[in-house]
Parts: structure tokens; C-alpha cells; sequence
């Protein structure tokens, strides 16, 4: 586990593609534990660790994850990513189709097959679907490949996986969405790089970034940025 931000209200890490943020039904040993394990032993606390989940990326999906330390801080962060306005994602992804434009804004509006676990994107509003808004544009290629930088406008369930695919760019190794092959890893190739924010106790500025996935790939494509 790699820390990339820490004070007396915040932690971030980066997360790797494979660990679950928050304990499921898996029973595999969730981020938030390391986390816990790791402030635990590092400032000696005799009792339980306060730990406040904020926010949650894809299991197959690697980045930056910030908690709450403290009890005064959760609250805040919730608020400010429920909102959407005080926080800024930009995420990287790996596609193999290019867009029809070198950058854009899609618009669309998701509904949720959860017994699937499934999104479904349509250009118009439909019955209980919810609004999705991001920014894309290509930043790098390679032979095969295109990078998209993403910005999240809105913080929808599967959003940039589903709305990419509507596109016609799958992510790679996406297979759910429409890749034709998975990741040797069952990764996906979309990775939250930078996490933009006012600390919610002392109002500076924060911009946390997390390295792109140690994978040639991702290395190779990174340099032609």
C-alpha cells in the first residue's frame, strides 16, 4: 500500500487494481482495513482506528482513494463529493477504438440493472435513469492504443466505463463494457490519476496524484503525454 497524502484529518492512497475499497461479501481484506492496520501500528493507537470511507473506485480499477481520519472531517468530504462541486477527478483510461473527436463532453443518462451489476447509457432521459456529465480528450497514442484524460462532472455508478463504451471506445480489458479481451491482471485500463480539493478543516488546496499502474503498457503510453 502506497500513501500518497496523509495529515491529522485526511489519508489518501493509491489504490491497485484487484483490492475492494470498503469489506463485501468476498470477505477478501478491503483497503480501508490495510489503512486501518497501517495508522494502527504507525502512531501505536491502543483502541480502534476512526476511519471514514468517502468515496469508492471499481475493484478492477486502480487510483486514488481518500478517507477521513477524523470525525470532523467525514462530514465535510461527504458533502463536498456528494455535491460534486468542490471536487475535481481526472482519470486516465486506455482505449482501442479513437473517438470520434479529439475531445468532448458526453452527455448522457444511466440506469442501473443491479442484479447485473450493469449500467445502460441513453442519449435521452429515460424512466429512473440519473444525468452523467464528463469531459474526455486524447492526451497520448501509441501503435494501438488511445489515452483519454477524463473529467467527472457527475459521479455515477460505472459512469466512464458505460459512457466510453457508448461511444464506441471500450476500455481496455473492459469485457463487461464491450472490450474484446480482458487484462492478463482482469484489470481495466482506466486509473484515477489526480484528485483535486479544499482540505475540508483547513480550506488549502490539495491536488493528490496517483502513478499510473506499473504495466509496459501504461509506461510506454505515459511518455508520449
Amino acid at each position: 500500500m502506497t500513501v500518497l497524502y496523509e495529515d491529522n484529518h485526511l489519508i489518501a492512497v493509491a489504490k491497485k487494481a484487484g483490492d475492494i475499497v470498503q469489506g463485501d461479501k468476498t470477505g477478501d481484506v478491503p483497503l480501508s482495513d490495510m489503512v486501518k492496520a497501517y495508522l494502527k501500528e504507525k502512531y501505536h493507537k491502543p483502541g480502534e482506528v476512526f476511519l471514514g470511507v468517502v468515496h469508492r473506485l471499481d475493484r478492477p480499477v486502480s487510483g486514488v482513494v481518500l478517507f477521513a481520519r477524523t470525525s470532523k472531517a467525514l462530514p465535510r468530504l461527504n458533502k463536498m463529493f456528494a455535491e460534486h462541486e468542490e471536487v475535481r477527478k481526472t482519470y486516465l483510461a486506455i482505449v482501442g477504438n479513437r473517438p470520434p473527436q479529439p475531445q468532448g463532453t458526453l452527455i448522457h443518462w444511466l440506469t442501473r440493472n443491479e442484479k447485473l451489476n450493469l449500467v445502460r447509457a441513453y442519449d435521452r432521459e429515460v424512466p429512473n435513469s440519473k444525468k452523467a456529465v464528463l469531459d474526455y480528450r486524447i492526451v497520448a497514442q501509441s501503435e494501438r492504443y488511445y489515452l483519454l484524460e477524463i473529467a467527472l462532472h457527475t459521479g455515477r455508478h460505472h459512469q466512464i466505463r458505460c459512457q466510453l463504451a457508448k461511444m464506441g471506445c471500450p476500455i481496455r480489458g473492459d469485457l463487461k463494457y464491450g472490450a474484446p479481451r480482458s487484462n492478463p491482471d482482469g484489470s481495466i485500463s482506466l486509473h484515477a490519476w489526480r484528485l483535486e480539493l479544499e482540505h475540508p478543516v483547513s480550506h488549502i488546496p490539495l491536488t493528490i496524484e496517483a502513478p499510473v499502474p506499473e504495466e509496459r503498457l501504461w509506461r510506454e503510453i505515459m511518455m508520449r503525454m
